[in-house]
């Protein structure tokens, strides 16, 4: 402590003091909004500049990898041209997804496309039919609980289709019994399946093998996206 300063004790009446001890506040509550004026100037600063920036960088790269998924998806699409006419398959039959590989099989590319369920407007005639064959079933706890089963398998998903695994089983069901309306009901059912394309995806993969052929690494997803790399 400097012995050479100099204290000098106020005396304050009790008004003066209050007086002070708001003046104080005010003082201290006006800092802190301007430390947080200053800390929220600074925030848009840097998030104006993050915005921009990240948006050059990234817009052109996201150009090329469109463009490059374009060129693939053609050449893809001769490549399953051909597979198709080789292999003789037409229509439906034709895969969801097709894989090619290398030779050497240490590289593959499959591409492929997701689909959402949908249906046209004559899948209401065959859903009524089956309705129609199945409720006038229920006669007992046994049937009752077959006519439960089939009913929660014509329930529609989110998006108002029905969901094509649930039509595989209802086929099914509608084998074993060999009732003809059920089966036409499920078969008009199937006639009317309509998919969508939700999107295409390509993927691609590598693998080191040794010289006996032997499996060093297995495949491993070589990463496409921001999120996988």
């Amino acid at each position: 402590m400097d012995k050479n300063k100099n204290t000098e004790t106020v005396q304050m009446t009790a008004e003066e003091k209050a007086q002070f001890e708001a003046f104080k506040k005010q003082q201290a509550q006006r800092q802190a909004e301007e430390r947080v004026q200053q800390l929220r100037d600074h925030y848009d600063s840097l998030r104006e500049s993050f915005v921009k920036k990240t948006m050059k960088a990234l817009t052109p790269l996201s150009d090329k990898i469109r463009q490059k998924k374009a060129e693939v998806l053609e050449e893809a699409a001769a490549l399953q041209a051909l597979k198709a006419e080789l292999l003789e398959i037409k229509g439906r039959d034709m895969p969801k997804s097709h894989t090619f590989t290398n030779n050497a099989g240490t590289m593959r590319v499959t591409v492929g496309v997701y689909e959402t369920d949908g249906y046209d407007d004559t899948v209401e005639e065959g859903i009524a039919k089956v309705k129609g064959y199945i409720e006038s079933l229920a006669t007992d706890p046994k049937s009752q609980q077959l006519v439960k089963m089939v009913m929660s398998l014509l329930q529609r998903s989110a998006n108002g289709a029905l969901k094509a695994s649930r039509v595989v089983r209802l086929r099914k069901l509608a084998d074993e019994s060999g009732d003809a309306n059920f089966l036409e009901g499920v078969k008009i059912i199937e006639t009317a399946y309509r998919p969508a394309v939700s999107r295409t995806y390509i993927r691609c993969e590598k693998r080191e093998i040794d010289e006996n052929g032997g499996v060093v690494h297995d495949w491993e997803a070589i990463p496409l996206g921001m999120t996988e790399s």
